[in-house]
């Protein structure tokens, strides 16, 4: 079975936008948002998804691969 990779950390050196304001737009903690930076998660909220996109101007499709094994 494959797997979903996060590449929230490219994104976020290509808007040049720090985690502590991308946590801010988004409504979480810096915690949590580090958490999804570093792939340390098992399941991200479509909300969570959907403003991440916002606050940096992307899709999903910018932020979410799909590997196989």
């Amino acid at each position: 079975m494959g797997k979903i990779v996060l590449h929230l950390d490219r994104m976020m050196v290509e808007r040049k936008m720090p985690l502590n304001e991308l946590s801010e737009l988004v409504g979480i903690s810096n915690v949590n948002l580090s958490k999804i930076k570093n792939n340390k998660v098992t399941a991200v909220r479509f909300s969570t998804l959907a403003a991440i996109c916002e606050a940096l101007d992307c899709t999903p499709g910018d932020i979410l691969e799909y590997q196989k094994d």
